[in-house]
């Protein structure tokens, strides 16, 4: 159960008459209505409220059935009450027992309302659920008070509640203020020593759900008539203050009990990232899956990406060839240079693997020659998924708009971020079903292009994501704070796990199967 799931389920105790015990010597809300009937009417005499044009009593019959009089008029609503209450409460509408005033949003475009502000405003934003507020984002003029509000302001200690978009969210003033028209001012009619007023502080947000307002909190209007209407279930003064009392014990108890809640949620998202991680960092070390004898070895699928590139890149292609000597140790032959020992490697890998740079793994960076008209794929950084996905969302462009001054890329390429914070975030993803094969997009992307037959796209996307890919580009980074980024250079020069071409595929498989089993988890 959640924190705010508690909270709910002591609400409901509380306005159901179960949270506390009934004292018979309480006086029955019955008489407490009467009495608020009585101070009703002096104030509607004296003018300081609105005559009630729906007012009415609701009474319990003698064949135990709840009725409510409107003028002459008698009805049957016992189908209509959410919940039975002890036989102390009473059902009341909400404007027999308040007044309740709307605020106001003077003309946001006449300058005299809101230049040298003077009074709290205030909108929804700047209400706390069930706290006591005292500071607003704006504040209106003193023209503005005298013109849109007749020089009034609601008074400190005047309960507040939204009615609009966020339905039910209480607060109670700490200074003298205005409000706009998605809130309401609420003051009972009865305001001994605050009892009502702290009773409905606190039961309101959830006495309020059972109003018909399936349109207001999806974002329309609970307007006023139906919030005068709304039903609510009133305990005797007495039983109101012991509610709320007890109320009170609760909340450091649930704020505790959230606070623990939150703490174990954050523990979780830590473990689920770190299996993720390991996930990827055993896939890339040959330790998820077991090595096959009957695989081709990485050293045979190394020399047919060798061929390729050299077809491709001619005198420019310059070889790096790392392999295990006599002595068990790494070396690595650049060209026609002397072999240097390797002292030092991110991790071992099985024998059936290779170490190679990754320039000579793959095609970093290259470069698409297209037609000018041809429509292509436009991919933003912000469209590229972070995390341990791979989704991406794109827009459609000609060739020519995107040729110039952006990343490149096809089908089956691997695109990661070389700029911070998007970098350890994991921005990368595997390109697919791209506008005719083709793509451009932000330039804050490195492409690694796999040569078809060699290496699969999702296997590198494994190793981008990898936790070791993230630490040593982190290690890599150049540029000024917050504007640091994987140069191409380190790029080419990172040592990359390469396995048989079988075993890719099987790495790849069994990644996808437990990634998707620890979301299922989550």
């Amino acid at each position: 159960m959640k924190a705010e799931q508690l909270r709910k389920s002591i609400l409901q105790l509380a306005i159901q008459g179960k949270l506390v015990p009934q004292d018979p010597n309480d006086e029955p809300a019955s008489v407490l209505l009467e009495r608020i009937h009585a101070e009703k009417q002096r104030l509607i005499k004296e003018g300081k409220i609105k005559k009630d044009k729906n007012d009415s009593v609701i009474f319990k019959g003698d064949d135990n059935r709840y009725y409510e009089k409107v003028g002459s008029e008698v009805k049957d609503i016992t189908n209509d009450l959410p919940f039975e209450i002890p036989d102390s409460w009473a059902w009341a509408r909400f404007s027999q027992i308040v007044s309740f005033e709307l605020g106001k949003t003077p003309d946001r475009h006449t300058d005299k309302f809101w230049s040298n502000g003077r009074y709290p405003w205030f909108a929804i934003s700047d209400l706390q659920e069930r706290s006591i507020v005292s500071s607003t984002k704006e504040k209106i003029s003193a023209v503005a008070l005298k013109e849109k509000f007749a020089g009034k302001l609601v008074p400190q200690g005047t309960l507040l509640m939204s009615f609009k978009l966020t339905v039910g969210r209480t607060s109670i003033l700490g200074v003298d203020a205005v409000h706009n028209e998605a809130i309401i001012s609420v003051f009972p009619i009865i305001a001994d020593k605050d009892t009502t007023r702290n009773f409905l502080f606190n039961t309101l947000s959830l006495i309020v759900e059972y109003v018909e307002t399936t349109d207001a909190i999806k974002g329309a209007t609970l307007n006023s008539s139906k919030l005068s209407s709304m039903l609510v279930p009133l305990p005797p003064l007495a039983e109101q203050i012991r509610i709320v009392n007890e109320i009170k014990k609760f909340e450091p108890l649930i704020a505790e009990y959230d606070k623990l809640e939150q703490q174990a949620t954050k523990l979780d998202d830590e473990i689920y990232d770190k299996l993720k991680k390991s996930i990827l960092q055993y896939a890339i070390q040959g330790k998820l899956i077991p090595q096959d004898p009957n695989d081709e070895p990485a050293s045979v699928l190394l020399e047919r990406i060798r061929a390729e590139k050299k077809a491709k890149l001619g005198k420019k292609y310059v070889d790096s060839y790392i392999y295990k000597g006599d002595d068990n140790c790494y070396y690595e032959k650049v060209g026609t240079n002397e072999p240097v020992r390797l002292d030092y490697l991110p991790f071992d890998i099985p024998n059936s693997w290779s170490w190679v740079r990754l320039e000579n793994a793959v095609i970093i960076n290259p470069r698409n020659d297209l037609p000018d008209n041809l429509e292509v794929s436009f991919v933003e950084m912000k469209a590229i998924s972070d995390g341990y996905n791979n989704h991406f969302s794109a827009t459609t462009r000609s060739w020519k708009e995107v040729k110039s001054g952006f990343t490149h890329f096809q089908n089956g390429d691997v695109g990661f971020a070389k700029i911070t914070p998007c970098f350890q975030n994991r921005k990368s993803v595997v390109f697919s079903s791209l506008q005719n094969g083709y793509g451009a997009g932000t330039t804050e992307l490195h492409i690694l292009r796999p040569i078809q037959g060699t290496i699969l796209s999702k296997y590198l996307l494994c190793f981008v994501k990898s936790p070791y890919l993230i630490e040593y580009g982190k290690q890599k980074f150049s540029g000024t704070a917050g504007q640091q980024r994987f140069g191409t250079d380190e790029v080419k020069k990172t040592l990359f796990p390469l396995p048989p071409l079988v075993e890719q595929e099987c790495i790849v498989n069994q990644v996808k199967i437990m990634l998707e089993k620890l979301k299922d988890e989550d």
